[in-house]
């Protein structure tokens, strides 16, 4: 058998890699597009075989498929096509997906690659020869029936970065919140001292501090969840340019509510399909909240490492876990390893927002968004990094954070800022006058009091509580 067999399209003969499922379009792409080696994303490629099923089952139940149109399919083509359909959503295929990520801007390419690779796959399900060029099971005619690149394409990517952002990054950052709010519990009778601007502020409990940050998570749940209502209206249904040519009226709700069957994700069909088509804000709005949940990533990793940084000479009130040797050079040292790979997973997506962002704005004209490719690659990117990222630093990381009270409270006693609870008794300008005068003498605010005798000792004794000082008092 050669190596090659030859695909026809509207422009003419291809020559075809002999065992591949897809046909003479996507190896025009392949050829045309030798740009990054990046091929789509497995999960983009899975809801585009997701929704050529839904959109199999809404013209098949609509009559269409085996209507009075031209080359009609019988009860056992519609369903050999919806089960090659099922394999594609279902990762069987993935390897018949070689079109590289910069290609034309509509993801033509990829759509057609999926035509392809369905209807040949469901010619040989029903015992077909796939290779013949008459392709009883057409990739325009029945796979793409009442559609167009123009609005499958945007449907498929809303419904993988739905798909991921439930199924991957909340899943995560649920993880994350729940183990950084046990610590929190565990740490709440820890003192140490507070800092603002880095420097020395009042007292507070490892455990509020470390409560903050799990708090922080669990707002990235919710943003998690906004992100997914931003893309649940979807574009199928506007076919072209939106105005719905070639496509029964009902195709966009009958197709929104089986993807939404299939998913537990409530899709619904866009309210205008022509803003539908044309713009992919609600992309840009979704990948706004993967960027804010970047941010908080970023905050809570480097807070962890400013905590456990040391261990002699700096803060180390928290030991992380030793992962692996620090340095070439420096024999013993360990770093805070998976804090720096949280910290460049997160520059990666607050990269990913700009690309969205500037194809969000740039790249749609009139009737179409032709940066569409691209964009589902970083927002799928940008939910694939967070969501292994904070997996891995759980595992490796923050399950294993010991608290260090003895460096805790080493400064507590030390800090200036203790002075802060006297202002109710003395004043803030006396207090001040304070603060200087214990830094100026290396006296602590406490043995400077009593120096000076400026409260009597019991009062002094409330005052300076150090724990008193981390819950509001009447």
């Amino acid at each position: 058998m050669s190596d090659f067999r030859i695909e026809r399209d509207s422009m003419g003969e291809v020559q075809v890699p002999a065992k591949a499922y897809y046909g003479a379009q996507t190896q025009r792409a392949v050829e045309n597009f030798p740009v990054s080696g990046w091929t789509l994303p497995p999960a983009l490629i899975r809801a585009l075989g997701l929704v050529k099923y839904g959109c199999g089952v809404a013209n098949r139940d609509l009559g269409k498929l085996t209507g009075s149109g031209k080359n009609p399919l019988s009860d056992e083509q519609v369903a050999a096509m919806l089960q090659a359909c099922r394999e594609v959503a279902d990762g069987i295929h993935d390897g018949e997906f070689p079109v590289d990520v910069f290609q034309t801007g509509s993801g033509t390419s990829s759509n057609m690659n999926v035509n392809e690779v369905i209807a040949n796959r469901a010619i040989e399900i029903l015992g077909g020869d796939r290779f013949r060029p008459e392709k009883p099971v057409h990739p325009n005619d029945h796979v793409n029936m009442g559609q167009s690149t123009n609005d499958i394409f945007p449907t498929a990517i809303h419904v993988a970065v739905a798909l991921e952002i439930k199924n991957n990054l909340i899943p995560a950052l649920q993880r994350f919140a729940d183990t950084l709010a046990q610590k929190a519990k565990e740490w709440d009778g820890i003192i140490k001292i507070g800092r603002t601007h880095l420097m020395d502020a009042t007292p507070l409990r490892l455990g509020q501090e470390i409560g903050g940050l799990a708090r922080q998570l669990e707002l990235s749940i919710q943003r998690a969840q906004q992100g997914i209502q931003a893309v649940l209206e979807l574009p199928a249904g506007g076919t072209a340019v939106g105005s719905g040519i070639n496509t029964h009226p009902e195709f966009g709700r009958r197709l929104a509510a089986a993807l939404a069957q299939e998913t537990g994700i409530p899709f619904v069909e866009a309210v205008n399909h022509f803003e539908a088509n044309a713009q992919r804000d609600a992309l840009v709005a979704c990948h706004g909240q993967l960027r804010t949940i970047a941010t908080t990533l970023f905050n809570v990793a480097n807070n962890i490492r400013w905590l456990g940084s040391g261990p002699r000479c700096s803060f180390f009130e928290v030991v992380l876990p030793d992962r692996q040797p620090g340095s070439s050079i420096m024999p013993g040292k360990v770093n805070p390893v998976m804090c720096e790979s949280m910290m460049q997973v997160a520059a990666r997506v607050m990269g990913n927002d700009q690309t969205l962002t500037i194809s969000g704005a740039a790249g749609g004209q009139f009737q179409l968004n032709i940066m569409m490719p691209v964009m589902g690659q970083a927002a799928l990117e940008s939910i694939r990094l967070m969501a292994a990222a904070s997996r891995a630093f759980v595992d490796f990381c923050a399950e294993g954070l010991e608290a260090n009270p003895t460096a805790c409270e080493a400064s507590v006693e030390k800090s200036l800022s203790m002075v802060t609870s006297l202002n109710p008794h003395i004043g803030y300008e006396a207090a001040a006058k304070l603060a200087k005068d214990a830094f100026a003498t290396g006296k602590t605010i406490r043995e400077l009091c009593r120096e000076t005798g400026i409260l009597p000792e019991a009062t002094l004794q409330a005052a300076l509580d150090p724990m008193r000082m981390t819950e509001p008092q009447s």
